[in-house]
């Protein structure tokens, strides 16, 4: 099953011609989650061929106006679309008031339910659990409150081996227990290791996601050993005395997040409108941090499964 992130919108606070304000959308084992809402993103979904009824649960940032504005066309679409499943969106305190006042104003009763869980925790919380993953909110440092949000895949079963059950007779009430580690007793007495019957499931996989912040130390550990991290990349290390003054960060900023959380891959994105040119920032990154790559709209990144014996110690 894919664990993939597609970006929607990849620019700072202004948009350009060829850069939307921030929205992703995280395809992981089939649930969907909307990362961030800015201006226009019903409109990249539909350019990147997603019906917006799969969404399940949306993550907003903060309450600046390029990761949310988008949300009042969205959820109206889907109540035009008759949407009856619940929609759960997870948002710092405040987007209940704005949205009641907007659909007050608006004489509008949307066809579904609505539920808001809000951000309050100024620590790293699980804020939401299913059987295949964790979702995690974690405080960031910017202006106005704001959150990054971290997804952890859960630890897959292990693999019965090809065969094994026909050669020693394993009962299919036992199968479950066997992947879950557990050795097997055949009919004649032998114990027959877990490792004969099973291989490993791949380690589990993890994606992260840092918007507006300035950097601070304790970031890295927020995010610490995530395949991929997208982190926001504002300006150029030119000017880092504008990104501290502004709470924003630098794309050497990004790249240090990137280092001392030893994470696989740093995807650079949330770029202030005066780069044309957005290799500047990704070779700007690059002395730090050698695995750089620049969001692009419309581009789906895929997070690859690794297995134990391919790690190298």
């Amino acid at each position: 099953m894919p664990f993939e992130v597609t970006i929607l919108g990849c620019s700072a606070a202004i948009p350009t011609s060829s850069r939307n304000p921030s929205a992703q959308l995280v395809n992981l084992l089939g649930r969907f989650f909307l990362i961030d809402c800015g201006e226009g993103t019903q409109v990249q979904l539909r350019r990147n061929n997603f019906k917006i009824q799969k969404i399940n649960y949306i993550c907003i940032s903060h309450l600046h106006g390029d990761h949310y504005l988008g949300l009042f066309g969205l959820l109206s679409t889907m109540s035009l679309l008759n949407r009856k499943k619940e929609l759960i969106i997870f948002a710092p305190k405040g987007l209940s008031k704005i949205l009641d006042l907007h659909f007050k104003l608006s004489y509008s009763v949307l066809s579904y339910k609505l539920k808001i869980v809000e951000l309050v925790s100024g620590e790293k919380t699980k804020i939401f659990e299913d059987d295949a993953l964790e979702l995690y909110s974690f405080p960031l440092k910017h202006r106005i409150p704001c959150w990054g949000f971290k997804l952890i895949e859960k630890k897959q079963p292990r693999k019965m081996l090809k065969n094994i059950i026909n050669k020693y007779d394993i009962p299919f009430d036992l199968i479950n227990s066997i992947k879950l580690g557990q050795d097997f007793t055949a009919n004649n007495g032998e114990v027959i290791p877990n490792e004969k019957l099973t291989t490993s499931s791949h380690i589990p996989r993890s994606y992260a996601y840092c918007s507006d912040t300035k950097y601070f130390e304790k970031l890295p550990h927020y995010i610490k050993n995530v395949d991929i991290l997208y982190h926001e990349s504002t300006f150029h290390s030119l000017l880092s005395n504008r990104a501290v003054s502004t709470f924003h960060s630098t794309s050497q900023d990004a790249a240090n997040v990137a280092l001392k959380g030893n994470v696989k891959t740093l995807l650079l994105g949330h770029f202030s409108s005066r780069y044309k040119d957005l290799d500047l920032l990704k070779h700007d990154a690059e002395k730090i941090f050698k695995n750089v790559e620049i969001a692009m709209e419309g581009k789906t990144w895929k997070i690859k499964k690794y297995f134990l014996d391919e790690i190298n110690y």
